[in-house]
């Protein structure tokens, strides 16, 4: 979709709107959608005691399980994991989105121009298209044009989905915060636990509505019938140990109420800013296709029986055919060559010693022959050991002799009988090729077999192609492969950066800075949590680098002891290895 350089970013008013209809909608959706009344969605979760792994909150190990061990979840920590979980999920999809448009205001003139004319949709090509015909007739450059159009669309969408990714990051680390200052007192009774979460969620909600207005530049009032004031977030009741159940009640589903207006609002907020779909990226390819697709099938029809046209069902006949010869020549035989050449097996016998006897007694006959010609021809007896070249010598002498005269030695001369001794070397030699070829035959009968077999495993390697990338599409760096590693590591990477400039605001007093970088580090370290979990159990090193994880996301931890934590995962864990370690 183009964005004409006239359009502003969201102003105040257009917040306003935003928080008023997602705080309306927000309690009708809950209701609707069966999580509450009665908080039924948080008793099933305490019912069922099973969730997504994910990084785990900044209580004490020990103290979690034993609450666990006890026989049933606390509360506290089932309302807290959802909250940080809903937090997590909005942070991924707008982290998403982000990188999306980041990597294409990098992309080239060209890619631009490509994007904005031919991947925004039809809607965004008709109005590109319009706007260049429109900017030719006032003797502009439409490219120019779609640059600039395409650069304000990216500034937008980039300002308002980090603006966003700025106030969850910022509620994430105060969530945390909160949690671990109140570690000790979420982990005692149930009332108590209650009591302490109840109003350090109250408090961090009040400051994410704040921070939501500040950076809309409005504040966070809207109202439903022009009088009485609405807010995003719903103030919690003040719960003491020992206050009723329905109070306690009250005040859960109030929690959840807010969660649900905070997906809400971040939804209608990022909806115009989101990635687009494939569907939408690749418009004119598909459009192509099904307009191919069409034609393919009408003409399909045309030649069918339904038409009263034989075409097709000779052209299945004939298809069949093709596969069964292909099946045969290319599968079949080549396999039961292999088999029976591998089980020593054949169907016909061997040829190779009959031809090897067969050139042994032309050799002893063309030995014979030479000798009693040599002797005849130099009236001497010749010794059994003689050479065959020596013999061979002798008889083409006499052979050069003969053809002076041929007419002549070929009735009463040796001139024939030379030619048949020549004839009989030539059959020697041949028969020893043929004994030489059969032993190259033989021992490469199983490269020839599987030669013949060449095109089915060629075409076996080129379906498996789309059947791997199906099996790993969209992993991300929790599958294997050399990708994946990389991207573990740029998790683990972009976490120590966060901490480090985490560290570098807390100590210049930055406290807004300092909550911001600590957000993204956690999130950092969730998904790197879930990515290694799978390849550290592989490796049986999964329990130290779940602690490490931890210890890197708890806000009390000092500096150094997170750098010597951060050094460990870098070097240490063969599951975060880069590869050329291996």
């Amino acid at each position: 979709m183009t964005t004409s350089p006239g359009d502003t970013l969201i102003d105040g008013g257009h917040l306003l709107a935003k928080l008023a209809a997602a705080a309306l909608v927000a309690p009708a959706l809950i209701w609707s959608s069966g999580l509450l009344p009665g908080t039924s969605n948080l008793y099933r979760r305490l019912l069922r005691g099973r969730r997504r792994h994910a990084l785990p909150l900044p209580i004490s190990h020990d103290a979690v399980e034993s609450t666990r061990i006890a026989g049933e979840m606390p509360k506290s920590l089932a309302i807290l994991e959802d909250v940080v979980q809903h937090t997590l999920s909005n942070l991924h999809t707008i982290h998403k989105s982000l990188q999306y448009w980041q990597s294409r205001a990098g992309a080239t003139d060209s890619q631009l121009v490509y994007f904005m004319m031919f991947q925004g949709g039809p809607e965004a090509f008709v109005q590109a298209t319009c706007q260049a015909l429109t900017s030719l007739r006032s003797n502009g450059s439409p490219s120019e044009y779609l640059l600039d159009s395409a650069s304000h669309m990216f500034a937008t969408k980039v300002t308002a989905l980090k603006r966003m990714q700025r106030c969850l990051a910022v509620f994430l680390s105060k969530v945390y915060s909160e949690v671990d200052t109140c570690r000790d007192k979420l982990t005692e009774s149930s009332d108590q636990s209650l009591c302490t979460l109840i109003a350090a969620l109250d408090f961090v909600f009040r400051e994410l509505e704040d921070s939501f207005g500040n950076a809309g530049d409005g504040q966070i009032v809207a109202t439903h019938d022009g009088n009485v004031p609405m807010r995003l977030f719903k103030s919690l009741p003040e719960v003491h140990v020992g206050s009723s159940d329905a109070v306690t009640e009250s005040a859960i589903s109030l929690i959840y109420e807010n969660l649900q207006g905070l997906d809400s609002f971040v939804s209608s907020e990022i909806s115009s800013h989101r990635k687009p779909r494939n569907i939408t990226i690749y418009w004119l390819p598909y459009t192509f296709g099904a307009i191919g697709l069409s034609a393919c099938s009408l003409w399909l029809l045309r030649h069918s029986s339904l038409m009263g046209s034989s075409d097709m069902d000779n052209w299945i006949h004939d298809a069949k055919e093709s596969v069964a010869r292909f099946w045969d020549v290319h599968v079949a035989k080549p396999t039961i060559s292999t088999r029976d050449l591998l089980l020593g097996v054949f169907k016909r016998a061997d040829k190779c010693g009959v031809r090897k006897l067969e050139a042994q007694s032309t050799a002893e006959s063309l030995r014979r022959m030479l000798l009693a010609f040599s002797e005849q021809t130099l009236n001497e007896e010749q010794p059994q050991d003689a050479s065959e070249q020596a013999l061979m010598d002798t008889v083409m002498k006499r052979y050069e002799e003969e053809l002076k005269h041929p007419v002549q030695n070929m009735f009463s001369g040796e001139l024939a009988r030379t030619m048949l001794i020549e004839i009989q070397k030539h059959r020697l030699d041949l028969q020893q090729s043929l004994v030489e070829l059969d032993h190259i035959v033989k021992a490469n009968r199983i490269n020839l077999a599987m030669l013949a077999a060449l095109p089915t495993f060629g075409l076996s390697l080129l379906l498996l192609i789309p059947v791997r990338a199906l099996a790993v599409h969209d992993q991300g760096a929790e599958r294997k492969g050399r990708i994946a590693r990389r991207q573990r590591r740029l998790l683990l990477i972009q976490a120590e950066q966060k901490l480090m400039e985490f560290m570098r605001c807390k100590d210049n007093e930055m406290d807004e800075e300092a909550c911001f970088n600590f957000g993204l580090a956690v999130y950092a370290l969730d998904r790197l949590y879930n990515a290694v979990e799978f390849h550290a159990r592989e490796t049986g090193e999964w329990f130290r680098v779940r602690e490490d994880i931890f210890q890197l996301a708890m806000p009390s931890t000092g500096m150094e002891h997170k750098k010597d934590v951060l050094s460990r995962l870098d070097s240490m864990y063969e599951c975060l290895f880069p590869l050329q370690h291996l």
